[in-house]
Parts: C-alpha cells; structure tokens; sequence
C-alpha cells in the first residue's frame, strides 16, 4: 500500500493566528501536511523531506531584531515554496529583497489585488477585471510591505497598499503573497492552495478518507499486534471515532469503558451503550458512577477545582476498571492533530497562550499502558469525516463540541443532581429545537447554562419563584474568537416559552449575546 506520508508538505508556523486553516486547507486537497515551528532546526528539514514548503503569516516585523527567520535549510532545498503574508516578507527579507515598515500604508480586511503578469499559480483565476485585467478579491492582514523584490523575481500582483501583493520566481518555484489565502474571505484562497500542492509540488492527492481510514487500521494493527487495548469512552466525537476506528482494526482485542458521571446530556449514556454495543457489537463497560461524582462535588463552587475533581475521579474510576483487564496492554486515547501542535508549541515556547490537553485526566505511571492515538495525524474536520465513513450516526459525528466535565461546568457553582437533571431536560429542549428548526449545523456550538439563582415568575394566577438558565450560541471558525449567533427572535421565544412550561423549576430565560473576547463560550 502506498504510504500517505511519502508525499507531504511542511507548513512552518510563525506565530500566525489562521496557521491551522493552512494545513486544513492543504489536507482538503488531498495532501498530507505537517505544521512546525519557524524554530525548527535544519536537520529535521532535510530529514521531513517535504515535496513543498509553506511559509505562515505572523505577528512580528521581519526588518525587527530578533524577528523570526526561515531556516537555512528551508531556502536550501530544491523544492516549490510558497510565502504568506509574514512568510513572503521573511523570504523577500533573506533572499536580498526589501521590506519596510509601512503603518500608514498597512492593509486590514478585504482587498482587491489586480494581476499584473502570468504565473503558473494564479492562470485563470479571477473574481473581477478591470482595463483587461484579472481582479482578486482577497483578504489582508499587514503592516510592513514589500518595497524591492530579491533577484530572479517578478511582480505579479498589487493592490491599493501593497505594491508587491503577488512575487514569483518561477523558475524556483517560489512564490510570495501579501494576502491570507487559507481564509474564507479571500474567494479564490482554496484554489491557490490547491494548485501549489497538486500542480506545482506535484503531489498526487492522495490524502483521503478512504485511505486515511486504511493507513490508519494497519497501523493499528501492526503497531497492537495480538495485544488487548482498552479506550475511555467518553461518548464525544473523538473518543466515538477511536472506538468504530480500532473495532475494524482489532474487533474483540478492544474494550471500552464509559464512564457515566451524572453529567452527561439526556439520556446521553443509553444512546452511547445502543450506538456502540448493540448496533456496532463494540465491547463496551458501563460504568454507572453518579453517586461517585455527586458527593465529591458537594460544596465545591470553584470551576477549577471542580474540573479537577471531576477528572481525578474519572482516572480513579477508569484505573478501577483497567486493573480488572489483566490482558490490556495498550490505552488508546482520542488526541487529534491540534493537541499535537499545541502541545509542541508549549515544549518549544513558541506560542503566547497554550491550552493543556488532557484526555483521560493523566493515568498514573504504575498503569504500565502503551498510548495507541489513531487520530493523533487528524483535524476534527477529518475526525468526523472518517466517523461517518465508518458507521456513526451523523447526528452524533456532527454534534457540537461538549466539555470534558460535562455539565459540571455548566451548573454554575455548587454542582447538584437537582440541577443537573433540570438543566438535561432544558438544554434537550434547546438542542432539539435547533434541530427541528434546520439551525443546528449553522452555529458552531449551543448548550445551556443552569444559574443558581431564583427569580419571580407568574404560572396561571399564581407566583413562582425558582431557577433561572442563560441559552447560549455562537459562530466561530476556530473556536479562538466567537461571536453570539443572531438566532431569529421567534425561535429564542418559542423556545423560552417551551422550557418554562415543560419544567416547572424553571421560571426565566435568558439568551447570552457575548463574544469571545471578551467573554468565554463556556461560562465557567
């Protein structure tokens, strides 16, 4: 079979906030890609043996001290490189060309790049013309320009504050754009990205779900052999995906334990056991530990002392289970590409704000477990891809992100079976209206939030005092800034109207409109 990573392409990440939509990009082109840090040293260059390079947009200013560089190997190797925004000026910079500081000139938002010359990349593309010209509508982020091109390239580009917008050198090939083609905004951005990987490093797009799941389950195989394994069974799509995925590799070597914490949507924990041990004969443990969970929460109101209960205990509850598998030898878990770049940022240092990634809380060394992450190469975009490719339901493979704690961080304070078995029954309430209303798949995430406040309410001709939850919606790309979903007005009342007179502790309902920043999308 062929290997998937003998053709690839190396993204070097310079600090640019949309670096992860290069590399999503290029994989929905069809070819493998990895993202490391500028830093990277140059042994590992020539050791990736990419077929292509492409250098990320950035926060710094390359005419800076200090700045970040391209590595010597990088601009060594015989193979097509493409430069964006922060990525061309450092190659324009370090092959002799000039860049300057050009604040009054810097270019944010839409832009409309006008084609001066032919190049191979951009032949035919065009979203408007002007005097006979191919017009570009594409999206800018820069401050700094390029003022002076390095020898062997031509101007191809410009727009109204960036006389080099578009450089090559095509005999190299090497290209160089002002603007962010990964992004939505820039409309041709997909296709440019698709041509440099296919046609100009010549890759045969081969990265498919397909062939990802085949790879996949022969490493699996290859790697457990005749071994047991075991997998904490969350019910998220992650952990779901691992599941289908070492059930085709390895059938009855696998078990899953899932653990039910009291904490889970309704009637989440029926709906994992029928999913996975009835429709698909997966060997699945349940384990009903709401009890467990609720009194060591008691009086805990601290949303990160609550997490790590809720964790801790989960560990020790999956530790009891695992030690009744004499013959397991191998933990899976579902970590996914972007915990894999995350983590590797924060060893390097390179990275301004890192989240900690954690999918089973941290098991302790004495487990003696081997980690098996079948996903580990994968985006979540991917993940789900290959989980309808393999069986799940759509509904579940496409559900909206779910926190580790579950609703334990969605029970504002205290967390108690009272208020969780409330907030079941209104955020069912919510999600199933998205649902029925066709706008659950056009807003990213939405999930209610139990508030441990009464407020006065009217049932009939009597008064009602009791709980208050906060509906909460939103839009977002990477899930880094987010805005509140307008979702329309009679939805947000039909909605209100059924919670409050199908739940009789419920008396009021709000709808959060914050954005992140400067908010969160989670409450706690």
């Amino acid at each position: 079979m062929t290997d998937l990573h003998d053709q690839r392409i190396l993204v070097l990440d310079f600090g640019g906030q949309t670096t992860q939509l290069i590399a999503r990009r290029v994989r929905e082109s069809g070819v493998y890609c990895e993202i490391h840090p500028w830093d990277i040293s140059d042994q590992v260059v020539r050791e990736f043996q990419p077929r292509g390079v492409i250098l990320s947009g950035g926060p710094e200013s390359v005419i800076q001290e200090g700045s970040p560089t391209i590595p010597s190997a990088v601009l060594g190797l015989d193979v097509p490189i493409l430069g964006i925004c922060y990525g061309m000026q450092a190659m324009v910079h370090q092959l002799g060309g000039e860049v300057q500081a050009q604040a009054a000139h810097s270019e944010f938002g839409h832009a409309r790049v006008t084609l001066q010359d032919r190049a191979r990349l951009f032949d035919g593309l065009q979203d408007h013309s002007s005097d006979g010209k191919a017009q570009l509508d594409v999206w800018m982020s820069h401050g700094d320009r390029v003022e002076q091109l390095p020898e062997g390239f031509t101007l191809i580009g410009t727009s109204a504050n960036a006389p080099g917008a578009i450089i090559a050198n095509e005999a190299a090939g090497r290209y160089g754009i002002q603007f962010h083609p990964e992004v939505t905004h820039t409309t041709q951005g997909a296709e440019i990205l698709r041509r440099f990987v296919l046609d100009i490093c010549q890759c045969d797009g081969l990265w498919t779900p397909d062939n990802i799941i085949d790879d996949a389950v022969a490493r699996v195989q290859e790697t457990v052999g005749a071994d047991e394994v075991i997998l904490a069974l969350s019910g998220g799509v992650d952990s779901s995906v691992v599941a289908a995925l070492l059930h085709k590799a390895i059938g009855k070597q696998l078990t899953c334990v899932f653990v039910d914490n009291g904490l889970l949507r309704l009637h989440e924990g029926d709906q994992v056991m029928q999913t996975f041990a009835d429709n698909m004969g997966v060997h699945v443990i349940r384990v009903n530990a709401q009890d467990r969970f609720m009194e060591a929460l008691a009086g805990v109101t601290d949303p990160e002392a609550k997490r790590k209960i809720i964790g801790n205990l989960f560990v020790e509850i999956f530790e009891e289970e695992a030690a009744k598998l004499k013959n397991a030898k191998w933990l899976a878990q579902g970590t996914i590409y972007p915990d894999v770049i995350e983590s590797a940022a924060s060893t390097s240092g390179s990275a301004h704000l890192i989240k900690s990634h954690h999918n089973v809380g941290g098991l302790p060394s004495e487990m003696r477990l081997k980690l098996v992450e079948p996903l580990r190469e994968l985006f979540k975009d991917e993940v789900r891809t290959i989980g309808v490719d393999l069986g799940l339901p759509p509904i579940m493979v496409q559900r909206h992100p779910f926190p580790g704690p579950g609703l334990g961080v969605r029970i504002l304070g205290e967390v108690k079976k009272e208020y969780a078995d409330i907030l079941r029954e209104a955020d069912a309430i919510f999600i199933n209206a998205l649902l029925r209303h066709d706008l659950y798949n056009k807003v990213s995430q939405a999930f209610t939030v139990f508030l441990p406040i009464k407020s006065v309410g009217v049932t009939g001709d009597g008064r009602r005092y009791d709980y208050v939850v906060a509906l909460r919606a939103v839009e977002t790309i990477d899930f880094m800034t987010a805005r509140a979903a307008q979702l329309p007005w009679d939805f947000l009342d039909e909605v209100s109207r059924t919670i409050c007179n199908s739940i009789p502790r419920i008396s009021r309902v709000t709808y959060d409109i914050s954005s992140k920043p400067p908010a969160t999308i989670e409450w706690e």
